[in-house]
């Protein structure tokens, strides 16, 4: 009350009104990994209650900012593209963008899609893989077991940058102990040395390749869980 009271005496008596954009422009200048209610306010210089006539709690302020933030991804997609490389090219570029916005990977991984920027992708991935022979559905499907392995290694890579500083004298020591073994060393110092670009590339490439094989374009998607079920029974 007397923080309210303190805000209205500096602006004449009167409180100190902000917009939606206020908002979102506040919560990604501090971005989504120290987004709170009370750090927006304070940047706007108003009560946490204040942004309660805009926005429902933490889950909306975090839509409200993380949906502003998808609104910005365009996906390229050339129309001479399989799905194969059409997907890696998807998951890739899915992928970089998530590193450019630290705290967006936990934002798509706790629930998707959430708001309107979440469905418009969505519905591009699925308009995409409609054009490749594929219906709506298994097009949702695919798209969503795609994207689920791309914002996996993001996450991954995310932490890792956040503690880079640990890991590194820790991954020498780690290294160290490797090559030093009996049994791995000799295998360890064979393998070659890979950028984290060139491995997201590698892997997601396999993965999307097996994802292709298990739903080909115009396989329903009864087929596709049939087809994975018996997969998994077999082994």
């Amino acid at each position: 009350m007397k923080d309210e009271q303190a805000r209205s005496a500096r602006t004449g008596g009167r409180p100190r009104q902000i917009e939606t954009a206020d908002i979102v422009r506040a919560g990604r200048e501090l971005g989504l990994r120290n987004l709170s209610m009370n750090a927006v306010a304070a940047r706007l210089g108003v009560s946490s209650t204040a942004l309660y006539r805009h926005v429902d709690g933490r889950w909306g302020l975090e839509r409200l900012v993380g949906e502003s933030l998808l609104a910005e991804l365009d996906l390229h997609d050339d129309p001479a593209d399989g799905p194969v490389p059409h997907l890696l090219s998807t998951a890739l570029q899915l992928r970089a963008f998530l590193l450019r916005h630290p705290g967006l990977t936990s934002y798509v991984q706790s629930l998707f899609p959430r708001g309107g920027g979440g469905r418009r992708l969505l519905a591009a991935a699925a308009g995409s893989l409609a054009r490749r022979g594929y219906s709506t559905d298994a097009g949702i499907v695919l798209s969503a077991a795609v994207a689920a392995v791309a914002i996996g290694y993001a996450a991954t890579e995310e932490v890792q940058r956040e503690r880079a500083g640990e890991l590194d004298a820790q991954r020498r020591g780690a290294g160290e102990a490797l090559r030093a073994d009996a049994d791995l060393g000799e295998a360890h110092r064979a393998l070659p040395t890979i950028t984290p670009d060139a491995y997201a590339r590698l892997w997601l490439g396999a993965a999307i390749r097996g994802f292709v094989e298990a739903a080909p374009p115009g396989r329903p998607v009864d087929e596709v869980r049939a087809a994975l079920r018996a997969a998994g029974e077999g082994q």
